[in-house]
């Protein structure tokens, strides 16, 4: 058997024809769903990026314990897990962040790799002295603070402000996308041919094929654009903050004609791979799956982005489809269950007949492949140091904590790495040995203080002042325009994220952090 994983990063559900969408063209999006069985009630697990991928290699999720960071030794990848089992393993990505502090464990666990260079901030051309005049006549200030440089000195992270030192790099990177050839996502995809034309008549492989787009900047090129020009004609404007939208209508149309076209990049580029499929006959033998990590916030709700607002269904019901030859009698089917991201690692390792462990608290998605047969009736979602997120896929419920500034919690690891830099000294002289959970082979982990700039939601001085727990009927109000008062649904949801972090064995602040009783569940693993 083989398999190829395609992961596009920030991909709303609703920009896909199949799901619905309008505002872009996505042929292969659409023709995929044709083949494949396609899932309705898809969901995130934890966010944002790496969280997500270590949901994805553990089949369990990681924001009941710690905030983004490496895979840990306790860990059980799948693709380390395939490898043991005479599957060979290759990631293709262009993902900066498994090449920083941050990122470590992810792309090591297979067998093999292929680094794609360039995207976001990641320096795809180094320049000691870079023209920062130049690129203020060229991009947009409020989405590239360059004044906040340093005037004189070195650019680096000692002395400069991290966020405008992130988008000098990624003005810089965009300068150097001459040809469409040049772009990370046409080069990823042309890693994965390179792969297929030497490996497809082999057997007992694992490709995943990971794109960063259509993440923010959205950087596409000039065809791309053109097919979504809104007609603006100021700064380049493509990489939103993550806060309220104070844009004009003019602006809003803007970025999201920019990100459009950077979709229909992705639509394009992956209907390539589909025209492989078909020019070679991959559908006989070759499982193919598509998804994204979360989605992105286009001023819907009136917020740019992710993180630290309720996750919106533009934000955590992302898509998927999947085919597998031994269901093509199921090919334009849909799954009305719901699922979610933790969920790909079991179906990973039973696609190639492996073994699942007990500690994966994700279900394979194979059997729903037959037939629609729900595996959970409701999960949940979120970010450590944020809000966290339950539906039951009738109703879905934001639950923030009253005290939101997280300093009652705690960081179990034993990696102590943030995105970029490792856990500073204070916060490492705060750790004290804690006992192991049931997902760490008897193995204490690091626990310690929770620095709240030091979150996800912390970080560049994001607050959750401005949010508030939200409860909104996603059948009845899909756009989520009325949050609902109803204290007993809140409180039954609420009942259900408390049964999760049983199931994940949450430490017991978090209980208090989000005021729940601790049930009596068995544990995974247990």
């Amino acid at each position: 058997m083989k398999t190829i994983f395609v992961l596009f990063d920030s991909l709303n559900r609703l920009a896909l024809g199949a799901y619905g969408g309008k505002s872009v063209a996505t042929p292969n999006f659409d023709r995929f769903a044709q083949k494949a069985v396609t899932f309705d009630k898809h969901y995130v697990g934890s966010l944002p990026c790496m969280p997500a991928r270590r949901d994805m290699h553990t089949g369990r999720l990681n924001f009941t314990h710690r905030n983004w960071g490496p895979l840990e030794p306790f860990d059980e990848s799948f693709a380390q897990i395939l490898s043991k089992n005479s599957v060979y393993t290759h990631l293709i990505s262009d993902h900066l962040h498994y090449f920083e502090n941050g990122g470590w464990g992810y792309a090591n666990a297979f067998d093999s790799w292929d680094f794609v260079r360039g995207q976001e901030y990641d320096a795809l051309k180094v320049m000691v002295r870079p023209p920062v005049e130049r690129y203020k006549e060229r991009f947009d200030e409020r989405h590239y603070p360059l004044d906040k440089l340093p005037k004189t000195g070195s650019l680096t992270t000692g002395n400069s402000d991290r966020m405008a030192l992130k988008k000098l790099r990624g003005a810089i990177s965009e300068e150097c996308l001459v040809e469409e050839s040049d772009f990370p996502t046409a080069k990823c995809f042309a890693s994965a041919f390179e792969f297929l034309d030497a490996n497809k008549e082999e057997d007992d492989w694992f490709l995943q094929l990971e794109c960063f787009d259509p993440h923010e900047p959205f950087v596409a090129p000039e065809r791309f654009k053109a097919a979504y020009d809104t007609g603006y004609n100021g700064k380049i404007f493509n990489w939103p903050a993550y806060e309220r939208n104070g844009n004009s209508p003019e602006e809003v149309a803007a970025i999201r004609g920019n990100y459009a076209a950077l979709v229909a990049m992705c639509d394009e580029y992956f209907g390539k791979l589909l025209d492989y499929f078909d020019e070679h006959d991959l559908w006989k033998e070759t499982a193919l799956v598509l998804t994204t990590d979360h989605g992105f916030l286009l001023s819907e709700h009136d917020w740019w982005a992710k993180n630290r607002m309720p996750y919106y269904e533009e934000i955590s019901h992302i898509p998927m489809m999947v085919w597998h030859p031994d269901h093509r009698n199921q090919s334009g089917t849909r799954r009305k269950s719901l699922t979610q991201t933790t969920d790909l690692m079991p179906t990973f390792l039973d696609i190639h007949g492996c073994s699942i462990p007990e500690t994966a608290t994700g279900s394979s998605l194979l059997p729903m492949l037959a037939s629609d047969i729900p595996t959970r009736d409701s999960l949940i979602f979120g970010m450590f140091g944020g809000p966290v997120g339950v539906t039951d896929g009738t109703y879905s419920y934001y639950r923030y904590p009253d005290d939101i500034s997280g300093q009652n919690l705690h960081l179990y690891t034993l990696m102590p790495a943030h995105m970029t830099a490792l856990f500073d000294i204070g916060e490492l002289q705060s750790s004290e040995l804690a006992a192991p959970f049931n997902f760490t082979k008897g193995v204490p982990t690091l626990r310690i203080k929770l620095d709240p700039k030091n979150t996800q939601v912390g970080q560049d001085g994001d607050t959750l002042e401005d949010c508030e727990t939200a409860l909104y009927n996603v059948e009845t109000d899909p756009r989520q325009e009325t949050p609902l008062s109803d204290p007993a649904v809140a409180e039954r949801l609420g009942s259900e994220i408390a049964h999760h972090f049983v199931l994940h064995d949450a430490p017991p602040e978090l209980f208090t952090h989000f005021d729940l009783a601790r049930p009596e569940v068995a544990l995974a693993g247990q």
